[in-house]
């Protein structure tokens, strides 16, 4: 396709919001974008200068331009939507190249900014809207292994498991933690945890040795990671036959902290709209 990179996700990204009902957490959309196209493991893993998903990051690009051109919701974080005019509008090859150029034409110079960086450059670079993401994983990867079991402790303790305990240490043959779940005053569900500081991905090895580990011991397993997990991970989790494990990737753990409010402070970001002028010329 002419034009960066990024512009192969803008049709397969309107489809998969088309195919799910118009909206998705953000994390959810972009597995099923990859999902939809395709993309092998190997070249999902592959990264840009920051560390993060190379493809990820274009498909959050191929958003930004999305919502520039008013066919994307930006209103609620965390979330992903198509517009009425998202939904109705045909997305062609020549119609996503005529999208980028005319966002491209609408961008408002910045007064100190005295040139422009080319777009095959800029997308090499995290989404402005979400650079924050980047730097509280990174903050997360670089905490002590203990530091990070106690901010899960307390990310699962936000989300409403109750008595969440830290059990990690020597012999705890991947267990980190437990917790339970209450269904009402009476039931309950225990649960176990464990933490992965990675910045590569869990395999499905991980995955079945964890499960291993649950077996006689907990109802639920739950594995959270600052990485990703491979694909062929995420079919082990929910393998037919055995019991499911949740997994929380880097998305995830961004979309919940942000959702708690977990070191996080949101702000409100005006975008100016130079359509709207146009009938007062």
């Amino acid at each position: 396709m002419k034009g960066p990179h990024f512009l192969n996700y803008v049709r397969p990204l309107v489809e998969v919001l088309r195919n799910i009902g118009g909206s998705g957490a953000t994390a959810d959309v972009i597995d099923q974008v990859i999902s939809y196209m395709k993309i092998p493991d190997s070249v999902v893993e592959e990264t840009i200068s920051s560390g993060a998903s190379r493809v990820r990051n274009q498909i959050q690009w191929a958003r930004m331009y999305l919502v520039k051109a008013d066919l994307m919701d930006s209103s609620q974080r965390g979330v992903w939507k198509l517009t009425e005019k998202g939904y109705e509008t045909e997305i062609t090859e020549e119609s996503v190249y005529a999208l980028f150029k005319k966002v491209q034409g609408s961008f408002v110079e910045e007064p100190k900014k005295q040139e422009s960086v080319p777009v095959e450059e800029a997308e090499e670079e995290i989404v402005a809207d979400e650079a924050h993401g980047e730097a509280l994983l990174s903050i997360l990867k670089n905490l002590s292994p203990a530091g990070f079991e106690k901010i899960c402790k307390r990310l699962l303790s936000e989300v409403g498991i109750h008595d969440v305990q830290i059990t990690g240490g020597s012999g705890d043959q991947g267990i980190d933690g437990t917790g339970v779940i209450k269904v009402n005053e009476v039931v309950g569900f225990t649960i176990i945890f464990q933490c992965k500081r990675y910045k590569d991905s869990v395999v499905p090895h991980h995955v079945r040795d964890f499960r291993g580990t649950m077996q006689g011991r907990a109802d639920k397993g739950i594995i959270i990671t600052t990485g990703r997990f491979t694909s062929e991970a995420k079919k082990e989790a929910v393998r037919d036959g055995v019991p499911p494990i949740e997994l929380i990737d880097g998305e995830r753990l961004v979309s919940l902290f942000e959702k708690y409010q977990l070191g996080l402070k949101p702000k409100i970001v005006y975008d100016l709209v130079p359509n709207f002028f146009d009938n007062f010329k």
